[in-house]
């Protein structure tokens, strides 16, 4: 049956899918790590040699956990077929998977196993693969390219991108209390409040209510940073803060004081990064419609301080993570690393 016979929602999504193929032909390969001669930012040798270095073990962490992703979501053979279809499409569809990279980066700190990092990291991807799943629906951001593809919607319809979106989340929390991580069961179940309260209204949930109210509107510096502490920088905590607790042993509270410090940093680094690239970036190095937060009227550190300004915070952001690991010394290079290419990535 033609889109257009299918009633006003699937009217909405024929929009959607005419927009995608505009975009297309536009399309390039993307990569996980960016590109080290990149006109957009100066590299130094060291930053260079240290981003090449990070290759190898990011490949591999980034393997385990879409090797886990792949077996433990659900078969897209089992019913319901079409809703499994879509979990998978959300969950497996690229990435940059630097949620699992933070963890397994904290969990050096701690020696932790790398059976408990990845089921940790797996759910924490679920989560964030939900929350772009309902970010681009026509009622969110209404956005129909991700990571290069078609968004959830386009592909499945907005209802069953819903369920999708739903079910990832539960899935999350599944996997979590489930799989035998510590010896401690009492830990354990502190790291799946970790990931609920990071997920909802207090975190992800509630700095997207934020975002929501305030298009069109005018933030304040502070209000933005709170705003993106939350919708951004929750989830990035917290996937640094479970990687450290993947361990039998939890860090002194002298060093988890430093890895907030640094994960707080961290966070709001990565979301200055996304609006400078949203601006200077074109759709077919970001995988996603470039411009859109410009268009959509959405507050954004470029919008608010100009561009050389927020750069400038990038930078200082970086520097302020890098000086907290410090307390870390040689365990802390892993983390070290992953901020330099959260600062210098392209997409």
């Amino acid at each position: 049956m033609a889109l257009e016979e299918k009633g006003a929602l699937y009217g909405r999504l024929a929009s959607g899918e005419e927009r995608y193929a505009a975009l297309k032909d536009t399309l390039g390969t993307m990569s996980l790590i960016p590109v080290l001669n990149s006109e957009r930012t100066r590299i130094t040798a060291a930053t260079r040699e240290m981003l090449v270095d990070i290759t190898g073990t990011s490949q591999e962490v980034v393997g385990k956990v879409d090797t886990f992703l792949k077996t433990h979501l659900p078969d897209p053979q089992l019913a319901p077929q079409r809703l499994h279809e879509a979990m998978r499409y959300a969950a497996l569809n690229g990435g940059k998977r630097i949620r699992p990279l933070l963890a397994f980066g904290a969990g050096a700190l701690t020696e932790a196993p790398e059976e408990a990092l990845t089921v940790v990291s797996a759910s924490l991807e679920l989560i964030h693969a939900y929350s772009l799943v309902h970010d681009d629906l026509p009622c969110m951001d209404n956005d129909v390219l991700r990571r290069g593809q078609p968004t959830c919607h386009v592909q499945f319809g907005e209802a069953m991108a819903l369920l999708a979106g739903d079910t990832l989340q539960s899935l999350a929390f599944q996997w979590l209390g489930e799989f035998p991580l510590l010896e401690d069961a009492s830990r354990q179940l502190r790291m799946v409040q970790q990931l609920a309260l990071a997920s909802g209204s207090r975190g992800m949930g509630g700095g997207q209510a934020i975002d929501l109210e305030s298009t069109g509107t005018t933030l304040s510096l502070p209000e933005l940073e709170a705003m993106h502490l939350k919708k951004t920088g929750a989830l990035i905590r917290t996937a640094i803060l479970l990687g450290a607790d993947c361990s039998q042993a939890p860090l002194p509270p002298e060093e988890q004081r430093s890895l907030v410090r640094f994960a707080n940093a961290l966070g709001l680094a990565f979301q200055v990064m996304d609006d400078i690239l949203d601006t200077e970036s074109d759709t077919a190095t970001l995988g996603k419609t470039a411009g859109k937060d410009a268009a959509g009227q959405k507050a954004t550190y470029v919008s608010i301080m100009g561009l050389a300004q927020a750069k400038a915070l990038a930078a200082d952001l970086l520097s302020t993570s890098c000086d907290a690991l410090t307390a870390f010394g040689s365990r802390g290079r892993r983390l070290q690393e992953l901020a330099h290419l959260v600062h210098n990535r392209r997409h």
